[in-house]
């Protein structure tokens, strides 16, 4: 069996690049570092680690299993906090990966009304686009992770489940659990209310289900991540995608992409730039992107300065609103924002009070006027 200390060390140098970086972050000497990795080659059979000028780099057999040993020790730590939590050694530590705008609006509310409900759990949060959440979920170096998936409220039969972006806008077919479970009359607001689906059952992820949303259109890695294994999900928020456009044009905004033929648009990145053509696509036409940006600030800022046209879901509409543009709801292009956990329930008190938190920041403010 190999042995956990010498993978840690085998971890580290994977993710600081250098014994000595490595042996920094462990507190250890270097010449221990060196020993670790040496018994660790003798164990394996294998070459593990070369020489790279005056440093060294991993073989690739060393990448693969400093790979799969990130996972298998964050495994080992998760359960060693949950052990804690249950025992009560700690007052609890939970951990929430999110993407940003929901950082941006449901995450500081949800926060504020953890500590008041429990001061002495210490929340920590890391921001993650949902293919990496889901990573560091599975690996155990977060206790909750945020993640959204695109989809149009009325899937024809032929429909995609393709993956999403921030801020881009995409659709997801009956592949997708959460549209199949609107076929079988299963509402976003019951699941809204704490109904959750496990992966593998009525409702819940399948294997080849739509992955939840990415950076864009995937690529090959993207496209393999499993979300049936021990993963647990919960229905937060239900919202719309919106058409961006300047407020300088005069007229309201239509939800219609085809009456935008001839403008220019604002998209994602060269992944998430496929969501946007496939929705004009449907729309009958092909977009002339001008502009390229992740940042939904940016797109804004872009958008009201009459440079182009843009979709944007809700979340980051509310995360932050430029007084220069105007936007109305798409029709049939909805975003579902769910909060998952991984491993068998029940979740511990700490988790079980965040995930309502998160439920109930979710939830938007009444609606304010048009525009």
């Amino acid at each position: 069996m190999l042995d956990v200390t010498r993978l840690r060390v085998l971890v580290a140098v994977a993710r600081y690049g250098s014994v000595t970086a490595a042996a920094r972050a462990l507190n250890y000497a270097q010449p221990s570092v060196s020993h670790h990795l040496a018994r660790l080659e003798a164990e394996t059979g294998i070459k593990l680690i070369q020489r790279a000028g005056r440093g060294i780099r991993l073989t690739d057999a060393g990448r693969l299993l400093a790979e799969r040993a990130a996972e298998v020790i964050g495994r080992l730590d998760a359960a060693e906090n949950e052990l804690a939590a249950y025992t009560g050694l700690r007052a609890g530590r939970l951990r929430l990966a999110a993407f940003p705008s929901a950082l941006g609006t449901i995450v500081p509310a949800a926060a504020a009304m953890l500590r008041g409900h429990q001061p002495s759990v210490d929340l920590r949060l890391t921001e993650a686009e949902p293919p990496e959440a889901l990573r560091m979920l599975r690996a155990g170096y977060v206790d909750v992770a945020l993640v959204f998936r695109y989809f149009p409220d009325a899937p024809g039969p032929d429909a995609v489940s393709p993956h999403s972006a921030e801020g881009g806008l995409a659709s997801a077919g009956p592949a997708d659990h959460e549209g199949r479970a609107a076929q079988e009359g299963r509402t976003a607001r019951e699941a809204r209310a704490g109904r959750e689906s496990p992966a593998g059952h009525p409702g819940g992820m399948r294997s080849g289900a739509a992955v939840f949303g990415t950076a864009g259109v995937a690529d090959d890695d993207d496209a393999g991540i499993d979300i049936t294994e021990g993963l647990r999900e919960r229905l937060i928020l239900d919202e719309p995608v919106h058409l961006v456009t300047s407020a300088h044009a005069g007229e309201q905004p239509v939800a219609d992409l085809s009456r935008y033929a001839r403008q220019r648009w604002i998209a994602g990145c060269d992944r998430c730039r496929a969501n946007l053509l496939r929705q004009c696509a449907l729309a009958g036409f092909i977009p002339k992107i001008a502009f390229t940006t992740d940042d939904y600030v940016a797109v804004q800022a872009l958008v009201a300065a009459d440079l182009g046209v843009s979709t944007l879901p809700g979340l980051c509409l509310r995360a932050a609103r430029h007084p220069g543009v105007k936007t109305v709801p798409l029709a049939g292009a909805r975003r579902h924002v769910f909060a998952v956990r991984y491993g068998d329930p029940p979740d511990p008190p700490p988790v079980a009070l965040l995930m309502e938190v998160l439920r109930t920041a979710a939830e938007p403010a009444p609606a304010g006027p048009a525009g």
